[in-house]
């Protein structure tokens, strides 16, 4: 969960700064280098623990398993 927080904190001053830097090359290559790692982060803890989030943004198992636990912060 932590290193998922980290490049969630990446993304999100990385899309600070795109908004007022849209042309930056560089920024648009590391935003979509951490994008793709935060992928692979939240498939690997989704796959040992279920869903982190809901409204469409991860997939549920079979039967629905959203209420599920336990939850990531409580291992």
């Amino acid at each position: 969960m932590e290193e998922l927080q980290a490049v969630d904190f990446v993304l999100v001053e990385l899309t600070l700064y795109l908004d007022t830097h849209p042309q930056d090359q560089n920024a648009i290559h590391q935003f979509n280098q951490y994008a793709q790692q935060r992928k692979k982060i939240k498939r690997a803890i989704e796959s040992k623990y279920g869903p982190l989030q809901q409204y469409g943004n991860s997939y549920s198992g079979m039967p629905w398993n959203w209420s599920n636990g336990p939850w990531p912060w409580q291992i």
